[in-house]
């Protein structure tokens, strides 16, 4: 499983703002807000939930399609695509 700073890392190559907040270890996602896409990070919930729905959020950006990742990355975030 990637790390979460990787992750970040990745969202921030994408443009997308990333927020962590406090949303009850059940919410997260990414949204678009004023034509930015930010990223809702749950602080409540535990690394391996932030992780997975980090991965879920990358999948769903067109951009990733053109960019170099490592495999693994890309592995990882194709089957979060998948289980959703």
């Amino acid at each position: 499983m990637p790390h979460l700073d990787v992750l970040m890392h990745l969202f921030e190559r994408l443009g997308v703002t990333v927020r962590r907040e406090t949303l009850g270890g059940e919410g997260g996602g990414l949204c678009m807000l004023r034509g930015q896409r930010i990223m809702f990070l749950d602080m409540s919930a535990d690394e391996a939930s932030q992780i997975e729905c980090c991965l879920r959020a990358l999948g769903s950006i067109p951009e990733l399609e053109s960019m170099y990742i490592p495999p693994a990355l890309r592995e990882a975030i194709d089957h979060a695509k998948r289980a959703t």
